[in-house]
């Protein structure tokens, strides 16, 4: 029996490149030509017989350019196309023609009406179908109601653009400075890119406290939309002098108690950039090691229209400042162990407004290995009587309503109507209309170690008058419970700040500006000249006029409004 046997084939390598070797290709098959293919090919159409000619010619320039940049890819990993399989129109193709060349539209328009059923329909469904076909279209109902101009058509106008005002026409802000030419910008930063940012910062160390604080007078917690309290001016004032002149900040930056030194109005700022709307500065001096946050002083306030945004919140302004005054029991008073720092004589004592100002440590450190601190001013309004025995400090603000009826309300209620029975509804209001003024006051009173936030509610006593206000109720709160209602995140706010902390610290000695963009959510940082701002007055200011007040107003929405 014999064995079966098994020979190999005989295998013939290509030597030259990819594919079969031209002495395994039969004979009949040498002359054509080979062109090989990737897997990421596209198959086009073989013929398209419902497209007309004309519209073959007039292919669309992105087909052109899918075309260009398949054929660059083909090339590129090597796939060639051989001219062997281009197809190119004979000449007789011209004596070609499609015997259908009804369009795809209008074949599918016969089918929509074909599949109905019947011939034509009647009624109203039929005469909105032939209406829409001529390009007419009616609503059902009164005319009169909805034609141009009527009730129904301007309150769904009206009720469009109050839904997160998606398609109305953003007004273009101008900047809060002015830019100049020898500015240079150094960094570029989203708001989203800030939002992400976190760090977890202790409760601040005391470091001195000054000046005395009025109790608050309790009678203003009975205070109702029916027995409202007329708000009252006040000539008292308080000194609002920039970090880099404070005389206390001054001694501890010699001691060198910290490298960073800012004012509880600015930190607040930066640390709420990312709810902020309205355009801002922040100034920024770098002496040696240590970072200065300062203020600019005021720009001009347009008072030709009382609800124009600056004179607004010139006005939501002295509101707070009259309302804290106002609400303060004068004859029972807290000291504290050190005297005001901005009072130089006994007639300054008389003429300025009774607060306290609290020097505060917060440790930045992200590890041991550094020491990066900061040391803020912060600023308490009143004081109370706590049930244990104590006493509570308070930071006391007032909200203000201007007019409910102005365009662009932004969905607020009015006060004098719903803000005994709907209170809430009112602050959710308003947390939404001036979300980063909110903000920054409950920050502001956590970096001031305050127990409480009273608010206060001022509505104009008449529209129409920007002079005279009336005080309608009050509220307490604490700040961490309020930053918690407002989904405010401090260490969110702490983050940004060691973030523009460590920008600033990898540059050399000078004078840098952080400004919000007028009309997108971003910060830029200038490298200004070291002489700028210099010529600007910063003496002694009443509340109305400090610019941190000014930004913490303007910021949003004035009062409760959305837009103006």
């Amino acid at each position: 029996m014999n064995e079966p046997t098994f020979k190999l084939p005989e295998i013939i390598d290509n030597d030259s490149g990819w594919g079969p070797s031209p002495a395994m290709l039969p004979e009949k098959f040498r002359d054509i030509p080979y062109a090989p293919y990737s897997k990421a090919d596209k198959l086009g159409k073989i013929a398209d017989w419902s497209t007309p000619e004309q519209k073959e010619k007039e292919s669309s320039g992105r087909q052109r350019a899918n075309y260009r940049n398949y054929r660059d890819q083909y090339t590129a990993y090597g796939y060639g196309v051989s001219s062997a399989f281009v197809y190119t129109h004979a000449e007789d193709e011209a004596s070609f023609s499609v015997v259908d060349n009804r369009s795809t539209a209008q074949k599918k328009a016969s089918s929509y009406r074909a599949a109905g059923g019947t011939k034509g329909r009647t009624g109203a469904r039929g005469q909105a179908s032939r209406n829409l076909r001529n390009g007419q279209f009616q609503r059902y109902g009164n005319q009169n109601r909805n034609s141009p101009g009527g009730r129904t058509n301007t309150t769904a106008l009206r009720r469009r653009y109050g839904w997160k005002d998606y398609d109305k026409p953003q007004r273009a802000r101008d900047a809060s400075v002015k830019v100049g030419p020898e500015w240079k910008v150094l960094e570029e930063i989203e708001f989203s890119r800030l939002s992400k940012l976190n760090l977890d910062v202790d409760d601040g160390e005391d470091l001195s406290s000054h000046g005395f604080l009025y109790f608050y007078d309790k009678n203003y917690d009975l205070v109702r939309t029916k027995s409202e309290r007329l708000l009252l001016p006040n000539e008292k004032v308080r000194f609002f002098i920039t970090t880099s002149k404070d005389p206390i900040i001054e001694q501890l930056a010699r001691d060198n108690e910290a490298t960073v030194f800012a004012t509880d109005s600015i930190l607040s700022l930066l640390m709420c950039a990312p709810r902020s709307v309205y355009p801002w500065d922040i100034v920024i001096n770098r002496i040696g090691n240590k970072l200065f946050f300062d203020k600019r002083s005021n720009g001009v306030y347009d008072k030709d229209n009382i609800n124009s945004p600056t004179t607004l919140a010139l006005e939501a302004t002295l509101i707070n400042h009259y309302f804290a005054l106002q609400v303060v029991n004068e004859n029972e008073k807290h000291e504290f162990e050190k005297p005001n720092p901005f009072i130089n004589s006994p007639e300054d004592a008389e003429e300025m407004a009774p607060c306290s100002y609290r020097y505060r440590k917060f440790d930045l450190s992200i590890n041991e290995d550094e020491d990066v601190s900061i040391i803020v001013r912060t600023q308490l309004d009143s004081a109370i009587k706590a049930p244990t025995g104590g006493v509570s400090f308070l930071t006391i603000k007032a909200l203000n309503e201007f007019d409910p009826r102005a365009q662009g309300a932004g969905g607020a209620l009015d006060w004098r109507q719903k803000l005994d029975t709907q209170r809430g509804a009112v602050v959710t209001t308003e947390m939404k209309n001036n979300s980063c003024k909110l903000a920054r006051w409950a920050v502001q009173s956590i970096l001031a170690g305050a127990d409480q936030m009273k608010l206060g509610y001022v509505s104009r006593a008449s529209p129409k008058d920007n002079q005279k206000h009336v005080i309608l109720g009050t509220q307490m709160y604490k700040p961490r419970d309020f930053t918690a209602q407002m989904n405010l995140s401090v260490s969110n706010g702490w983050g940004i700040v060691r973030t523009i902390v460590d920008l600033c610290m990898k540059l050399p000695e000078g004078r840098y500006v952080l400004i919000k963009d007028p009309n997108k959510p971003l910060i830029r940082l200038y490298g200004v000249p070291a002489n700028t701002f210099d010529a600007e007055d910063d003496s002694a200011l009443d509340d109305g006029d400090e610019v941190e007040d000014e930004e913490e107003e303007v910021l949003e929405k004035p009062t409760t409004n959305s837009e103006l």
